[in-house]
């Protein structure tokens, strides 16, 4: 024997909707839950039911004092009906009127558009004219890197990275003979931690090339240095 099916969310809607068309009366979510039962209604599910009911405006409710009753009777249906089938007429006026509107403007839009000889050469005489546009624009961007105002700029930059550079080979030399001057002993050990980082018999102040004009190297270097 094949079990029963449960009813559908619509088939609970219409059998619930039933209880309040038949009698016409009011009632407490409790007496609902006990006449849904009657109807296959579970009693768990009658809430749910009623609440979406009360959500489309088939069942009102309100509250009395402490109480909350729920209501609905044919007429409040039919109303109800009648008001969705009046949107649903005016939407679809709206729609039809949208539509027409649209059509006419596509057919106005196709007016002078349609396919020529003289279309296709005027199309052709545009393409010629971005591709020409867009070469131009690449030439722009190569002479872009001849720019006076960017070569000024690439200038600066190299003068402040030589300075800073050279600052630091200072540094660098300020701190070998301070190491040489307080550990004597340990001169071997020193020149192979120099050889380690990379400090070795050429390193020495960085010169500028002669495009980029910079202050005397020779200004920059101290009196002395290992």
């Amino acid at each position: 024997m094949s079990k029963k099916r449960g009813l559908s969310l619509d088939e609970k809607r219409e059998k619930m909707l039933q209880i309040f068309y038949d009698s016409q009366d009011f009632f407490l979510l409790k007496e609902l839950e006990k006449l849904g039962p009657k109807k296959g209604v579970i009693s768990q599910s009658v809430k749910d039911v009623v609440q979406s009911l009360v959500d489309d405006d088939l069942v009102f409710k309100d509250k009395i004092g402490t109480s909350v009753y729920f209501w609905s009777l044919p007429s409040c249906a039919g109303n109800q009906l009648r008001n969705i089938h009046r949107k649903l007429d005016s939407d679809l006026g709206g729609s039809k009127k949208r539509y027409e509107e649209l059509v006419e403007q596509c057919n106005t839009l196709k007016k002078g558009r349609e396919e020529s000889d003289e279309r296709e050469e005027a199309l052709d005489e545009l393409k010629a004219i971005e591709a020409k546009y867009n070469e131009l624009k690449d030439e722009i961007g190569h002479y872009a890197e001849n720019d006076p105002a960017i070569f000024e700029a690439m200038k600066k930059a190299i003068e402040v990275a030589h300075a800073s550079a050279n600052r630091w080979t200072d540094n660098i030399f300020t701190l070998r003979q301070w190491c040489s001057n307080n550990f004597p002993q340990a001169k071997e050990q020193l020149e192979h931690l120099y050889s380690e980082v990379g400090i070795t018999d050429d390193f020495d102040y960085l010169e500028l090339p002669a495009a980029v004009p910079g202050g005397p190297v020779e200004d920059q270097m101290p009196e002395g240095h290992l």
